[in-house]
């Protein structure tokens, strides 16, 4: 197989000629240019980049896990992170992990053979303990608030603005509030923040809740749940306006009366439906994310959420 000292013997330059050549850099003649393309083309000469990417030691690939694309939270992280690399020129891997720690731990073993720069968690199943462990072999950024742990991270400030939610709520008179989470408490510190910031509002923990809701669909199962186990929430508490939505059509259909609701996310569905919502911006979160992992800064950026009232 040819290579690049190949092509400068037989065109007798030297390899930092055709590497010019090949980068298209510096200044060169219109002879020696001509001369090396023509041997690169006559011998079907392709550079090895995962052997460019050794010798600079750097891949411009970023690895973004995540367990699935199913809610906003995951696609707006996405879109934020993605016009980000394409800005700065590096590509984007999703790495899907289904919340399972075997596979996120291939991942992490991937960064150590340099397979990435970066590894971005946008969620985990794996404790952050194990992330430390890896930080040696390149950048890891999570998309939550690590705490004590020495990890860079960009995430969305949620508890105060959940507690201004749940405070919203209970101003307006609603009392029998059905909670729509995506994964059970001590697994999910989404889960963890919106039922702490419940319970600092109201003093005693939720009745009414469903842990396994993360689309519009589910949102509608949900109250069917609910319904069937005789539970009346008057007010809904999604974790997405699709899920809002899911929930709503559920009581239309079955000519029952609509609870109140709010929704997250800002999603156009919540706008059409008129109903407030609470916008985590993270859009902002996930193109801060990447910069971190660009950088290779171990920072804390926190990014405040917004209560929309409707």
């Amino acid at each position: 197989m040819t290579n690049i000292h190949d092509i400068a013997r037989l065109s007798g330059y030297s390899v930092s000629t055709v590497s010019r050549v090949l980068n298209n850099s510096g200044y060169l003649s219109d002879t020696a240019r001509n001369k090396i393309q023509k041997i690169i083309e006559e011998q079907d000469y392709v550079p090895n980049d995962v052997a460019r990417d050794l010798s600079r030691g750097k891949t411009y690939n970023v690895g973004i896990v995540l367990p699935h694309t199913k809610h906003p939270y995951f696609t707006h992280l996405i879109k934020g992170i993605m016009e980000t690399a394409f800005a700065k020129g590096y590509h984007v891997v999703l790495l899907p992990s289904l919340y399972n720690a075997d596979i996120e731990n291939q991942y992490l073993e991937q960064l150590r053979r340099k397979s990435y720069d970066a590894l971005i968690f946008t969620s985990r199943g794996i404790p952050l303990k194990r992330l430390l462990k890896y930080q040696k072999y390149g950048s890891i950024i999570c998309c939550e608030n690590p705490g004590d742990y020495q990890i860079a991270a960009a995430y969305s400030l949620r508890s105060k603005t959940f507690t201004e939610a749940f405070s919203y709520v209970k101003n307006q008179g609603y009392h029998e509030i059905g909670i729509l989470l995506s994964r059970p408490r001590e697994s999910s510190t989404t889960s963890s923040l919106t039922l702490a910031s419940y319970e600092a509002v109201y003093g005693a923990t939720p009745k009414i809740i469903n842990t396994s809701v993360t689309t519009y669909q589910d949102g509608y199962n949900a109250m069917a749940g609910f319904q069937k186990n005789e539970k009346k929430p008057d007010f809904i508490f999604a974790n997405g306006d699709d899920v809002a939505a899911g929930a709503r059509q559920y009581y239309l259909d079955n000519e029952l009366s609509v609870p109140a609701m709010m929704g997250q996310e800002n999603q156009l569905s919540g706008n059409i439906l008129n109903i407030p919502t609470i916008d985590h911006h993270f859009h902002e979160v996930g193109r801060k994310a990447m910069e971190l992992a660009i950088s290779g800064e171990i920072k804390m950026i926190p990014i405040n959420s917004e209560l929309i009232k409707r």
